[in-house]
């Protein structure tokens, strides 16, 4: 196995921050091998809080604190307990944040225009949709190193520039009301370099030195952080080789998906509580199937995840849907489908269609 160049990649502190243990430790195996060290993972929004914020004073952990928890956030959006834009926003706006400006990645498989436009207007540097490729998480990181962009401050937002994001906004969405130039904002460099405005601003355009390639040392370098082809081809081949230990997890999930069905079916009174559970699995589903070559668990997995979203219909029919999906799921895993399946692949669609057709009348 080829070894990574020593790029500075090794002095970043990164926190992978996603429920699913399973993908947390995929991401992590691969960067680790393309030579980032400094890598932290969790569960949750609230654990990755809890690392970065500073001590208490009275707080014995503060012993074990170190200066500067994270220079990076890579996370998966939606999460129980407290989700990635929750997680964004209190690294963005939080007096405990110990770094406002800290790059953040969002990752989900909810990668529609609603949630990248919430992940953007909350302050994320970056977006990586599921399925993803080791590539694609990488050239994010790669951007945040080498393009770092102006930080915006305005009454209504406080985060990277959103005039440089390559984001398609279609014409009925949010309309940009910054006015063009700097002209009229307060701009910072550091801080004991600040050009103000004689009759003041609302908006503040912060123009910071590169801290990430600072601690990487090469602030004095105009060479991009690259890694060398060959490495991330070999990243890109442990995601090939995990897909046999993808199935084993998916089985596991599917048979949490069984067991929140039925409990829906049988305690009605808390029938759309555990059909949000029954989302939240299906979620997971469809982000990670493409991801391991299997494709079509992530298009039945979506169907599953659109028929449960709230607020859907919580009637005996709409769970005689589910278990329609969860079927068809297990024929995938089972004969292990890869691709669009070819003729059987069409066959499962068709069963599936059939079966919500008959069920939604």
């Amino acid at each position: 196995m080829t070894e990574a160049p020593r790029l500075g990649q090794d002095q970043l502190k990164i926190l992978l921050v996603d429920d699913n243990i399973f993908i947390r430790n995929l991401i992590s195996h691969c960067l680790g091998h393309m030579g980032f060290r400094g890598l932290r993972g969790f569960s949750s929004g609230i654990q990755a809080i809890e690392f970065i914020k500073p001590a208490e004073e009275d707080d014995d952990s503060q012993l074990t604190k170190e200066v500067g928890q994270a220079d990076l956030i890579v996370s998966d959006l939606i999460m129980p307990q407290l989700n990635g834009i929750q997680l964004l926003h209190w690294v963005r706006t939080n007096k405990d944040s110990p770094n406002r400006f800290m790059p953040f990645i969002m990752i989900s498989g909810a990668a529609d225009q609603k949630h990248v436009h919430e992940a953007r207007d909350a302050g994320a540097n970056e977006f990586v949709a599921k399925p993803f490729t080791i590539g694609s998480v990488f050239s994010r990181i790669q951007a945040v190193i080498d393009r770092p962009r102006q930080f915006v401050a305005t009454r209504n937002y406080f985060g990277p520039d959103r005039r440089r994001v390559k984001i398609e906004i279609p014409a009925n969405g949010p309309k940009d009301r910054r006015r063009p130039g700097e002209d009229h904002a307060t701009v910072v460099y550091s801080a004991d370099k600040i050009e103000r405005k004689p009759k003041g601003s609302d908006t503040y355009l912060f123009k910071l030195p590169n801290i990430l390639k600072q601690k990487m040392g090469l602030h004095n370098s105009t060479k991009p952080f690259e890694m060398p082809t060959e490495i991330l081809a070999e990243a890109e081949e442990t995601l090939e080789r995990e897909a046999e230990g993808f199935l084993d997890w998916a089985k596991t999930f599917l048979d949490d998906l069984s067991d929140k069905v039925a409990q829906a079916q049988s305690d009605t009174a808390n029938r759309a509580e555990h059909l949000a559970e029954v989302n939240r699995i299906a979620h997971e589903l469809r982000g990670q199937g493409g991801t391991f070559g299997y494709p079509l668990i992530t298009l039945f997995a979506k169907s599953l995840y659109e028929t449960t979203e709230y607020p859907c219909r919580e009637d005996d029919a709409n769970l005689k849907i589910c278990v329609a999906h969860i079927d068809t799921l297990r024929a995938v895993i089972r004969e292990k489908i890869e691709g669009d399946g070819g003729a059987i692949g069409r066959q499962l669609l068709t069963s599936l269609n059939q079966a919500i057709a008959k069920y939604s009348r």
